[in-house]
């Protein structure tokens, strides 16, 4: 686990925001939604992003990796769910992730998943537990807007598009 504590703390300094993390956060905030975070990384780095890139923007719970069991058992967002007083488990929730651990998790979870693509997980657009994705993370403001149903389609640049007609722009 040392190990991994290492790897972390040395991506910690090259670490950047995801394109559009500020502009969905801040939209979210602006219309009371809850936020948490179900991560496999450890509390230090997840620390580093919230007080680097989100001062002031609440996340809560916070399931790290120490929570068992881990990703991509759905343990850990239905902990979430419990905590914000759903009944219907992951149902009322959104799993927005990059891995077929964050969409199998929010799958099984019952929640809506919504993988944000990059060149290594592209593959996963068609993968049974994504329901939808997108290129930045802004992209799922218009996504929350008008509503989407799981399916084929790719959210860019705020509309919709076909399998194959996703924009990468420096995801």
């Amino acid at each position: 686990m040392e190990s991994i504590r290492t790897i972390e703390r040395t991506a910690m300094a090259a670490q950047k925001p995801q394109p559009g993390l500020v502009a969905l956060m801040e939209y979210l905030e602006k219309r009371g939604v809850r936020k948490g975070i179900c991560t496999r990384n450890f509390d230090l780095p997840v620390t580093h992003l919230l007080s680097t890139f989100l001062p002031g923007h609440v996340f809560a719970p916070i399931i790290t990796r120490d929570f068992r069991p881990p990703k991509p058992h759905p343990a850990g967002i239905l902990h979430i769910a419990r905590q914000w007083g759903l009944e219907d488990g992951g149902k009322g929730l959104i799993m927005v992730g990059d891995s077929i651990d964050d969409m199998t998790a929010g799958h099984h979870a019952g929640a809506a998943t919504v993988l944000l693509v990059n060149e290594v997980n592209e593959h996963l657009k068609e993968h049974e537990h994504t329901d939808v994705c997108i290129g930045r993370l802004d992209d799922l403001i218009s996504v929350l807007e008008n509503g989407f149903e799981a399916g084929d389609e790719c959210y860019a640049g705020g509309e919709a598009r076909k399998e194959g007609e996703v924009e990468m722009e420096g995801v």
